[in-house]
């Protein structure tokens, strides 16, 4: 069965890109979401195998969205998605909980590598 991804990031043109990659590898989309508070409810919803989290989003930032989440279901996947490499929001993602970090643009086997490795 084909693992079920909800993606989450602001910009429509980010989500179809990396909605592109995991769906010719696979992957199974059962959601997308423009803001944190919108994924967290789909979270719930959906119960994705994984999540790709944006971190910079209206009304709920990707790292309030990942702590939330992971309140509720301490297992959630979730690999946080960012244009700005920086190296606090890398250790905010994780401190938060995201399991692995990927920078935008993104690049389609660095994407794959990082979703394999979260999977197991």
């Amino acid at each position: 069965m084909a693992k079920q991804v909800l993606i989450v990031d602001d910009a429509a043109f980010m989500r179809m890109m990396i909605k592109n990659i995991l769906v010719e590898n696979g992957f199974e989309i059962v959601g997308e979401a423009e803001n944190g508070k919108i994924a967290v409810e789909k979270y719930k919803d959906l119960e994705p195998d994984l999540v790709t989290m944006d971190i910079t989003m209206p009304e709920m930032s990707g790292i309030e969205a990942t702590k939330t989440i992971l309140k509720s279901k301490p297992e959630a996947k979730i690999i946080m998605c960012s244009a700005m490499g920086q190296q606090a929001m890398v250790i905010d993602a994780i401190q938060a909980g995201a399991k692995d970090f990927i920078v935008k643009p993104f690049k389609p086997d660095r994407v794959l590598e990082a979703i394999n490795k979260v999977l197991g």
